[in-house]
């Protein structure tokens, strides 16, 4: 999963989330830093994806790859994930600087589009990937999910959100799922949750008493994956036994919170409401997996 989420969070040390003020200088000084700021994580993202996930492999003439049948579609996920939420922090910081509604839509919106695709080519050079047609797909289902709501209610009704927990996995395969922590959230597909959470209130009169911090979640994940298309080792411990690992895809329903709701007059708390909006709270959640049901206390 090469989603740069160093460059989404990052962003959000900015207060890109408010307005203080209508004067012309104080939009162009904001351009300015937002151009900086943009440009020297971009660069820096590009620069640590290439130390984590090239330095090992060989270059090639540009070459294709059809990957859309590994880990049950799980790094397709988190392409949709970081597209959306690119496009969403970008948009974001261009109504701050006092760019007009237009060009957020067609630069904030496409910017995730835009990076991701640069990381697909790439990958299109990497001995050990290749281009997908199926990852840019996702990326321009994100894209178009975080610009069409713009346009459409000009907030953020439905949004992308991902939680994570260490799986039991990741120990047999350290050097493809991941060693540390850090690293396993990028590449363990087994502990990562892609959730769809959506604020009823945004679709219900003003008046309504429903609060408008609740939402409901639909999640997506898989479990018993050390290798992207099938369990391709053998465990076997001291005594000799082999374990075997089954793959299956999970889907969850849990109640959310919607940060970006609650009410405060401090520009600091909106930004950092805003950076924790990406993650989902953990709440007690509904588990269908391998054709059972399950209620998980997380």
């Amino acid at each position: 999963m090469k989603n740069s989420l160093i460059v989404i969070l990052a962003f959000y040390f900015f207060p890109f989330n408010s307005f203080s003020s209508d004067s012309l200088s104080l939009f162009k000084k904001r351009k300015i830093t937002l151009g900086i700021t943009s440009l020297a994580l971009t660069s820096g993202s590009l620069i640590y994806l290439n130390q984590a996930w090239y330095q090992d492999y060989n270059t090639s003439k540009f070459h294709e790859f059809n990957d859309n049948e590994e880990w049950f579609q799980m790094d397709k996920c988190g392409h949709v994930y970081t597209t959306y939420q690119t496009g969403r922090l970008m948009m974001n910081a261009m109504e701050w600087a006092g760019y007009s509604k237009r060009k957020q839509l067609l630069i904030g919106g496409l910017s995730g589009f835009a990076y991701m695709g640069v990381i697909e080519i790439m990958d299109g050079y990497s001995d050990g990937w290749g281009f997908s047609w199926g990852d840019m797909g996702a990326n321009a289902i994100g894209s178009g999910l975080a610009i069409g709501q713009k346009a459409l209610w000009n907030e953020q009704r439905i949004q992308l959100k991902f939680s994570f927990y260490s799986s039991a996995y990741a120990k047999y395969r350290t050097d493809l799922l991941g060693k540390s922590f850090a690293t396993q959230i990028l590449k363990d597909y087994n502990g990562q949750i892609y959730w769809l959470s959506i604020n009823p209130s945004t679709f219900m009169k003003k008046e309504t008493k429903f609060p408008k911090w609740l939402s409901v979640s639909f999640g997506y994940g898989a479990d018993g994956m050390l290798g992207a298309r099938y369990n391709n080792i053998l465990i076997e411990d001291e005594t000799g036994r082999v374990t075997s690992f089954n793959r299956y895809r999970q889907g969850y329903f849990s109640l959310d919170v919607d940060l970006t709701r609650i009410k405060t007059k401090s520009k600091i708390l909106k930004s950092v409401f805003s950076c924790m909006n990406m993650i989902k709270i953990p709440f007690p959640n509904l588990e269908l997996s391998e054709g059972k049901m399950k209620f998980n206390y997380y």
